[in-house]
């Protein structure tokens, strides 16, 4: 067996959501959560099969961010995983629909941080170990810390 990390590669500002799955449907059912979850969103969808034609599947509502999810999967080359791209969107829009999605196995991360996906792969193909996503912390937050923290939130709208 072989461990190895690959680094997925999207724009700054873009959110991604990467996550295992067990079945061909998957495109469908995400797709309906994102549209539903926040109509007009903007986003692509990939899905790695692990079995039959054992294709890369893909949807979404922005040609680009198609683009870019499907390439991320064809880095990765495994089996029954699914990313998707999101814009000027939050994925905790969407987690707890995607959570409940029945085919949806694992979620991986959720995020717009430098992600790296450790992969495990033997003779029979390659696998999604685990994530490290953005960085290790430098510190412990302050008072003020908190208060911008707070301010954030507010900000974006998540917090009054």
């Amino acid at each position: 067996m072989k461990i190895k990390s690959v680094k997925l590669e999207f724009p700054e500002g873009i959110n991604i959501i990467l996550g295992q799955s067990h079945f061909i449907k998957t495109v469908e059912d995400i797709y309906e959560i994102m549209v539903t979850s926040v109509p007009g969103i903007k986003f692509g969808l990939a899905f790695s099969e692990a079995s039959g034609p054992r294709l890369i599947r893909k949807d979404g509502t922005d040609a680009k961010l198609i683009k870019i999810a499907v390439k991320n999967l064809q880095n990765l080359a495994a089996g029954h995983s699914f990313i998707i791209l999101m814009k000027d969107a939050f994925p905790i829009n969407f987690l707890n629909n995607l959570k409940n999605c029945s085919e949806i196995v694992n979620i991986f991360c959720a995020t717009a941080n430098p992600v790296e996906v450790i992969l495990a792969e033997t003779e029979q193909g390659c696998g999604i170990l685990g994530v490290i996503d953005g960085f290790s912390p430098k510190g412990i937050e302050s008072k003020k810390d908190i208060e911008k923290r707070k301010e954030f939130l507010k900000m974006i709208g998540y917090k009054r």
